[in-house]
């Protein structure tokens, strides 16, 4: 039988980026094998399955690109078939009804009180107990409805489920389970469970620690590959220290000997430097498109803008754009006067004794200059440095937050030679001047994170 295998979440509302990476492995397996991908709903909590969460999951699932084969099983509807089942292991005694706490009877399954019980794991190996240290368990409660073991099991064998490739979390249940596959009669799948996703101290991964939730990632600006890509590398390494991988790579690479047995640290920075490497590799057009039309969103990009400007901007920040949400944030001093400065460049740049004096003698060897290129006014600065005795540095950081308001970007020459002489000149003159007035000397507005110095 070809492979098929499945993502069984139980809708709440919020898709867990644990659950997501079970996906992710479940769908990477089965494209990996020409096998099929399925989705199954366990949506018998009524009160939390609703419509609106069955709708995040299915959005969730698109945004990622984790296409499913086949239509979704809703797990509310197999019910009769569940107890169907249940009656079945009653009348060939593997199950028993008894009452518990003086209400309605349950109906419960039997596990061996003797010998070994045994799990051959896919990515763990083989994992043995006692049949001594397990216990019978409910399979349908007192009310009728069955419990999740019973109807888990059941929905597994009706899909024809080869591979279960869940949590580790799931390891104990799944010794009832292939003890519930062996007492109905049915071939038991092969299991292969998955490194829990743990934080910086070792311990399982939760809001507590940052976004949890696959929503949260995109509402803050994650491309929905990275995310991908990422989370397909907690538990399993394509080897030769590759990690931006294209989805063709990731699915050509894929098999579950690779996976890892132990703990996945989920590593925010490494997600963040992801993000940022699939926008410096995107094709340039498609940088560009975003770029201008979150410009254009904002009010920033006239029509008669200097397209070979604009060009250059663009070539500047997309190696150094690690989320489509920056723009126009950390750019929007290219085009306008009306540029925000960051508080702390303003406290540790501009915010020091001299510094006004310093500006105006830049602006002044600027203007003297016969061209104003990338190379000029390094040379210009360098001068200034040496003649001081201060060095390039005493110029460089105080020539950037004047002109840019903030304290990191593209590299300062190239942003001068872009920006051009006369913008840059009169940025120098204007901020020294109010910085001579003492106006980034009294108090940063307590609403906002930046200062404006330049109205």
């Amino acid at each position: 039988m070809s492979v098929r295998v499945r993502f069984a979440p139980s809708p709440t509302g919020n898709v867990h980026i644990g659950n997501i990476r079970a996906a992710i492995f479940n769908w990477l397996f089965a494209r990996h094998s020409g096998g099929r991908f399925l989705l199954r709903v366990e949506d018998t909590d009524r009160e939390r399955s609703t419509d609106a969460a069955i709708r995040t999951l299915l959005d969730c699932l698109g945004w990622l690109g984790l296409d499913y084969d086949e239509e979704p099983v809703y797990q509310s509807r197999q019910t009769a078939r569940h107890l169907a089942v249940a009656d079945a292991l009653l009348s060939s005694g593997a199950a028993y009804r008894e009452a518990k706490g003086g209400g309605d009877p349950c109906t419960i399954f039997r596990m061996p009180k003797e010998g070994r019980l045994e799990v051959a794991d896919q990515v763990k190996g083989v994992i043995r107990k006692k049949a001594e240290d397990t216990q019978d368990f409910v399979i349908v409660r007192s009310d009728g409805t069955p419990v999740f073991h019973l109807a888990n099991v059941v929905d597994d064998i009706d899909m024809q489920i080869t591979h279960v490739i869940r949590g580790d979390d799931h390891l104990e249940n799944t010794f009832k389970h292939i003890e519930l596959f062996k007492a109905i009669g049915a071939a038991v799948p092969q299991y292969a469970h998955l490194p829990m996703i743990v934080n910086n101290q070792g311990k399982p991964y939760s809001k507590r620690d940052g976004a949890a939730f696959v929503g949260e990632f995109r509402d803050q600006g994650y491309l929905p590959q990275v995310l991908f890509n990422f989370l397909a590398l907690l538990g399993w390494a394509p080897g030769e220290d590759r990690e931006v991988m294209t989805r063709d790579e990731l699915v050509a690479s894929f098999t579950l000997e690779r996976c890892k047995s132990s703990a996945a640290r989920f590593d925010l920075k490494k997600l963040t430097w992801m993000n940022g490497e699939y926008i410096r590799m995107a094709p340039r057009t498609e940088y560009a498109g975003r770029f201008t039309a979150r410009l254009r969103e904002a009010g920033l990009l006239r029509e008669d803008f200097p397209r070979a400007t604009l060009d250059g901007i663009i070539e500047q920040m997309q190696v150094r754009t690690k989320f489509y949400s920056e723009i126009p944030s950390t750019c929007a001093y290219f085009f306008t006067e009306d540029y925000p400065f960051d508080a702390k460049a303003v406290e540790k740049r501009l915010r020091v004794p001299g510094v006004a004096e310093v500006l105006e003698s830049v602006a002044a060897a600027f203007e003297k200059l016969p061209v104003f290129d990338v190379q000029s006014p390094h040379d210009a600065l360098m001068a200034l440095g040496e003649a001081s005795g201060t060095g390039l540095g005493a110029f460089v950081h105080p020539v950037r937050v004047a002109v840019s308001g903030l304290s990191e970007g593209p590299g300062l020459f190239e942003m001068l030679a872009l920006l051009g002489r006369d913008t840059v000149c009169a940025r120098l003159r204007r901020v020294a001047e109010r910085v001579r007035a003492g106006a980034c000397c009294g108090s940063l507005p307590k609403r906002s994170h930046c200062a404006t110095l330049t109205e």
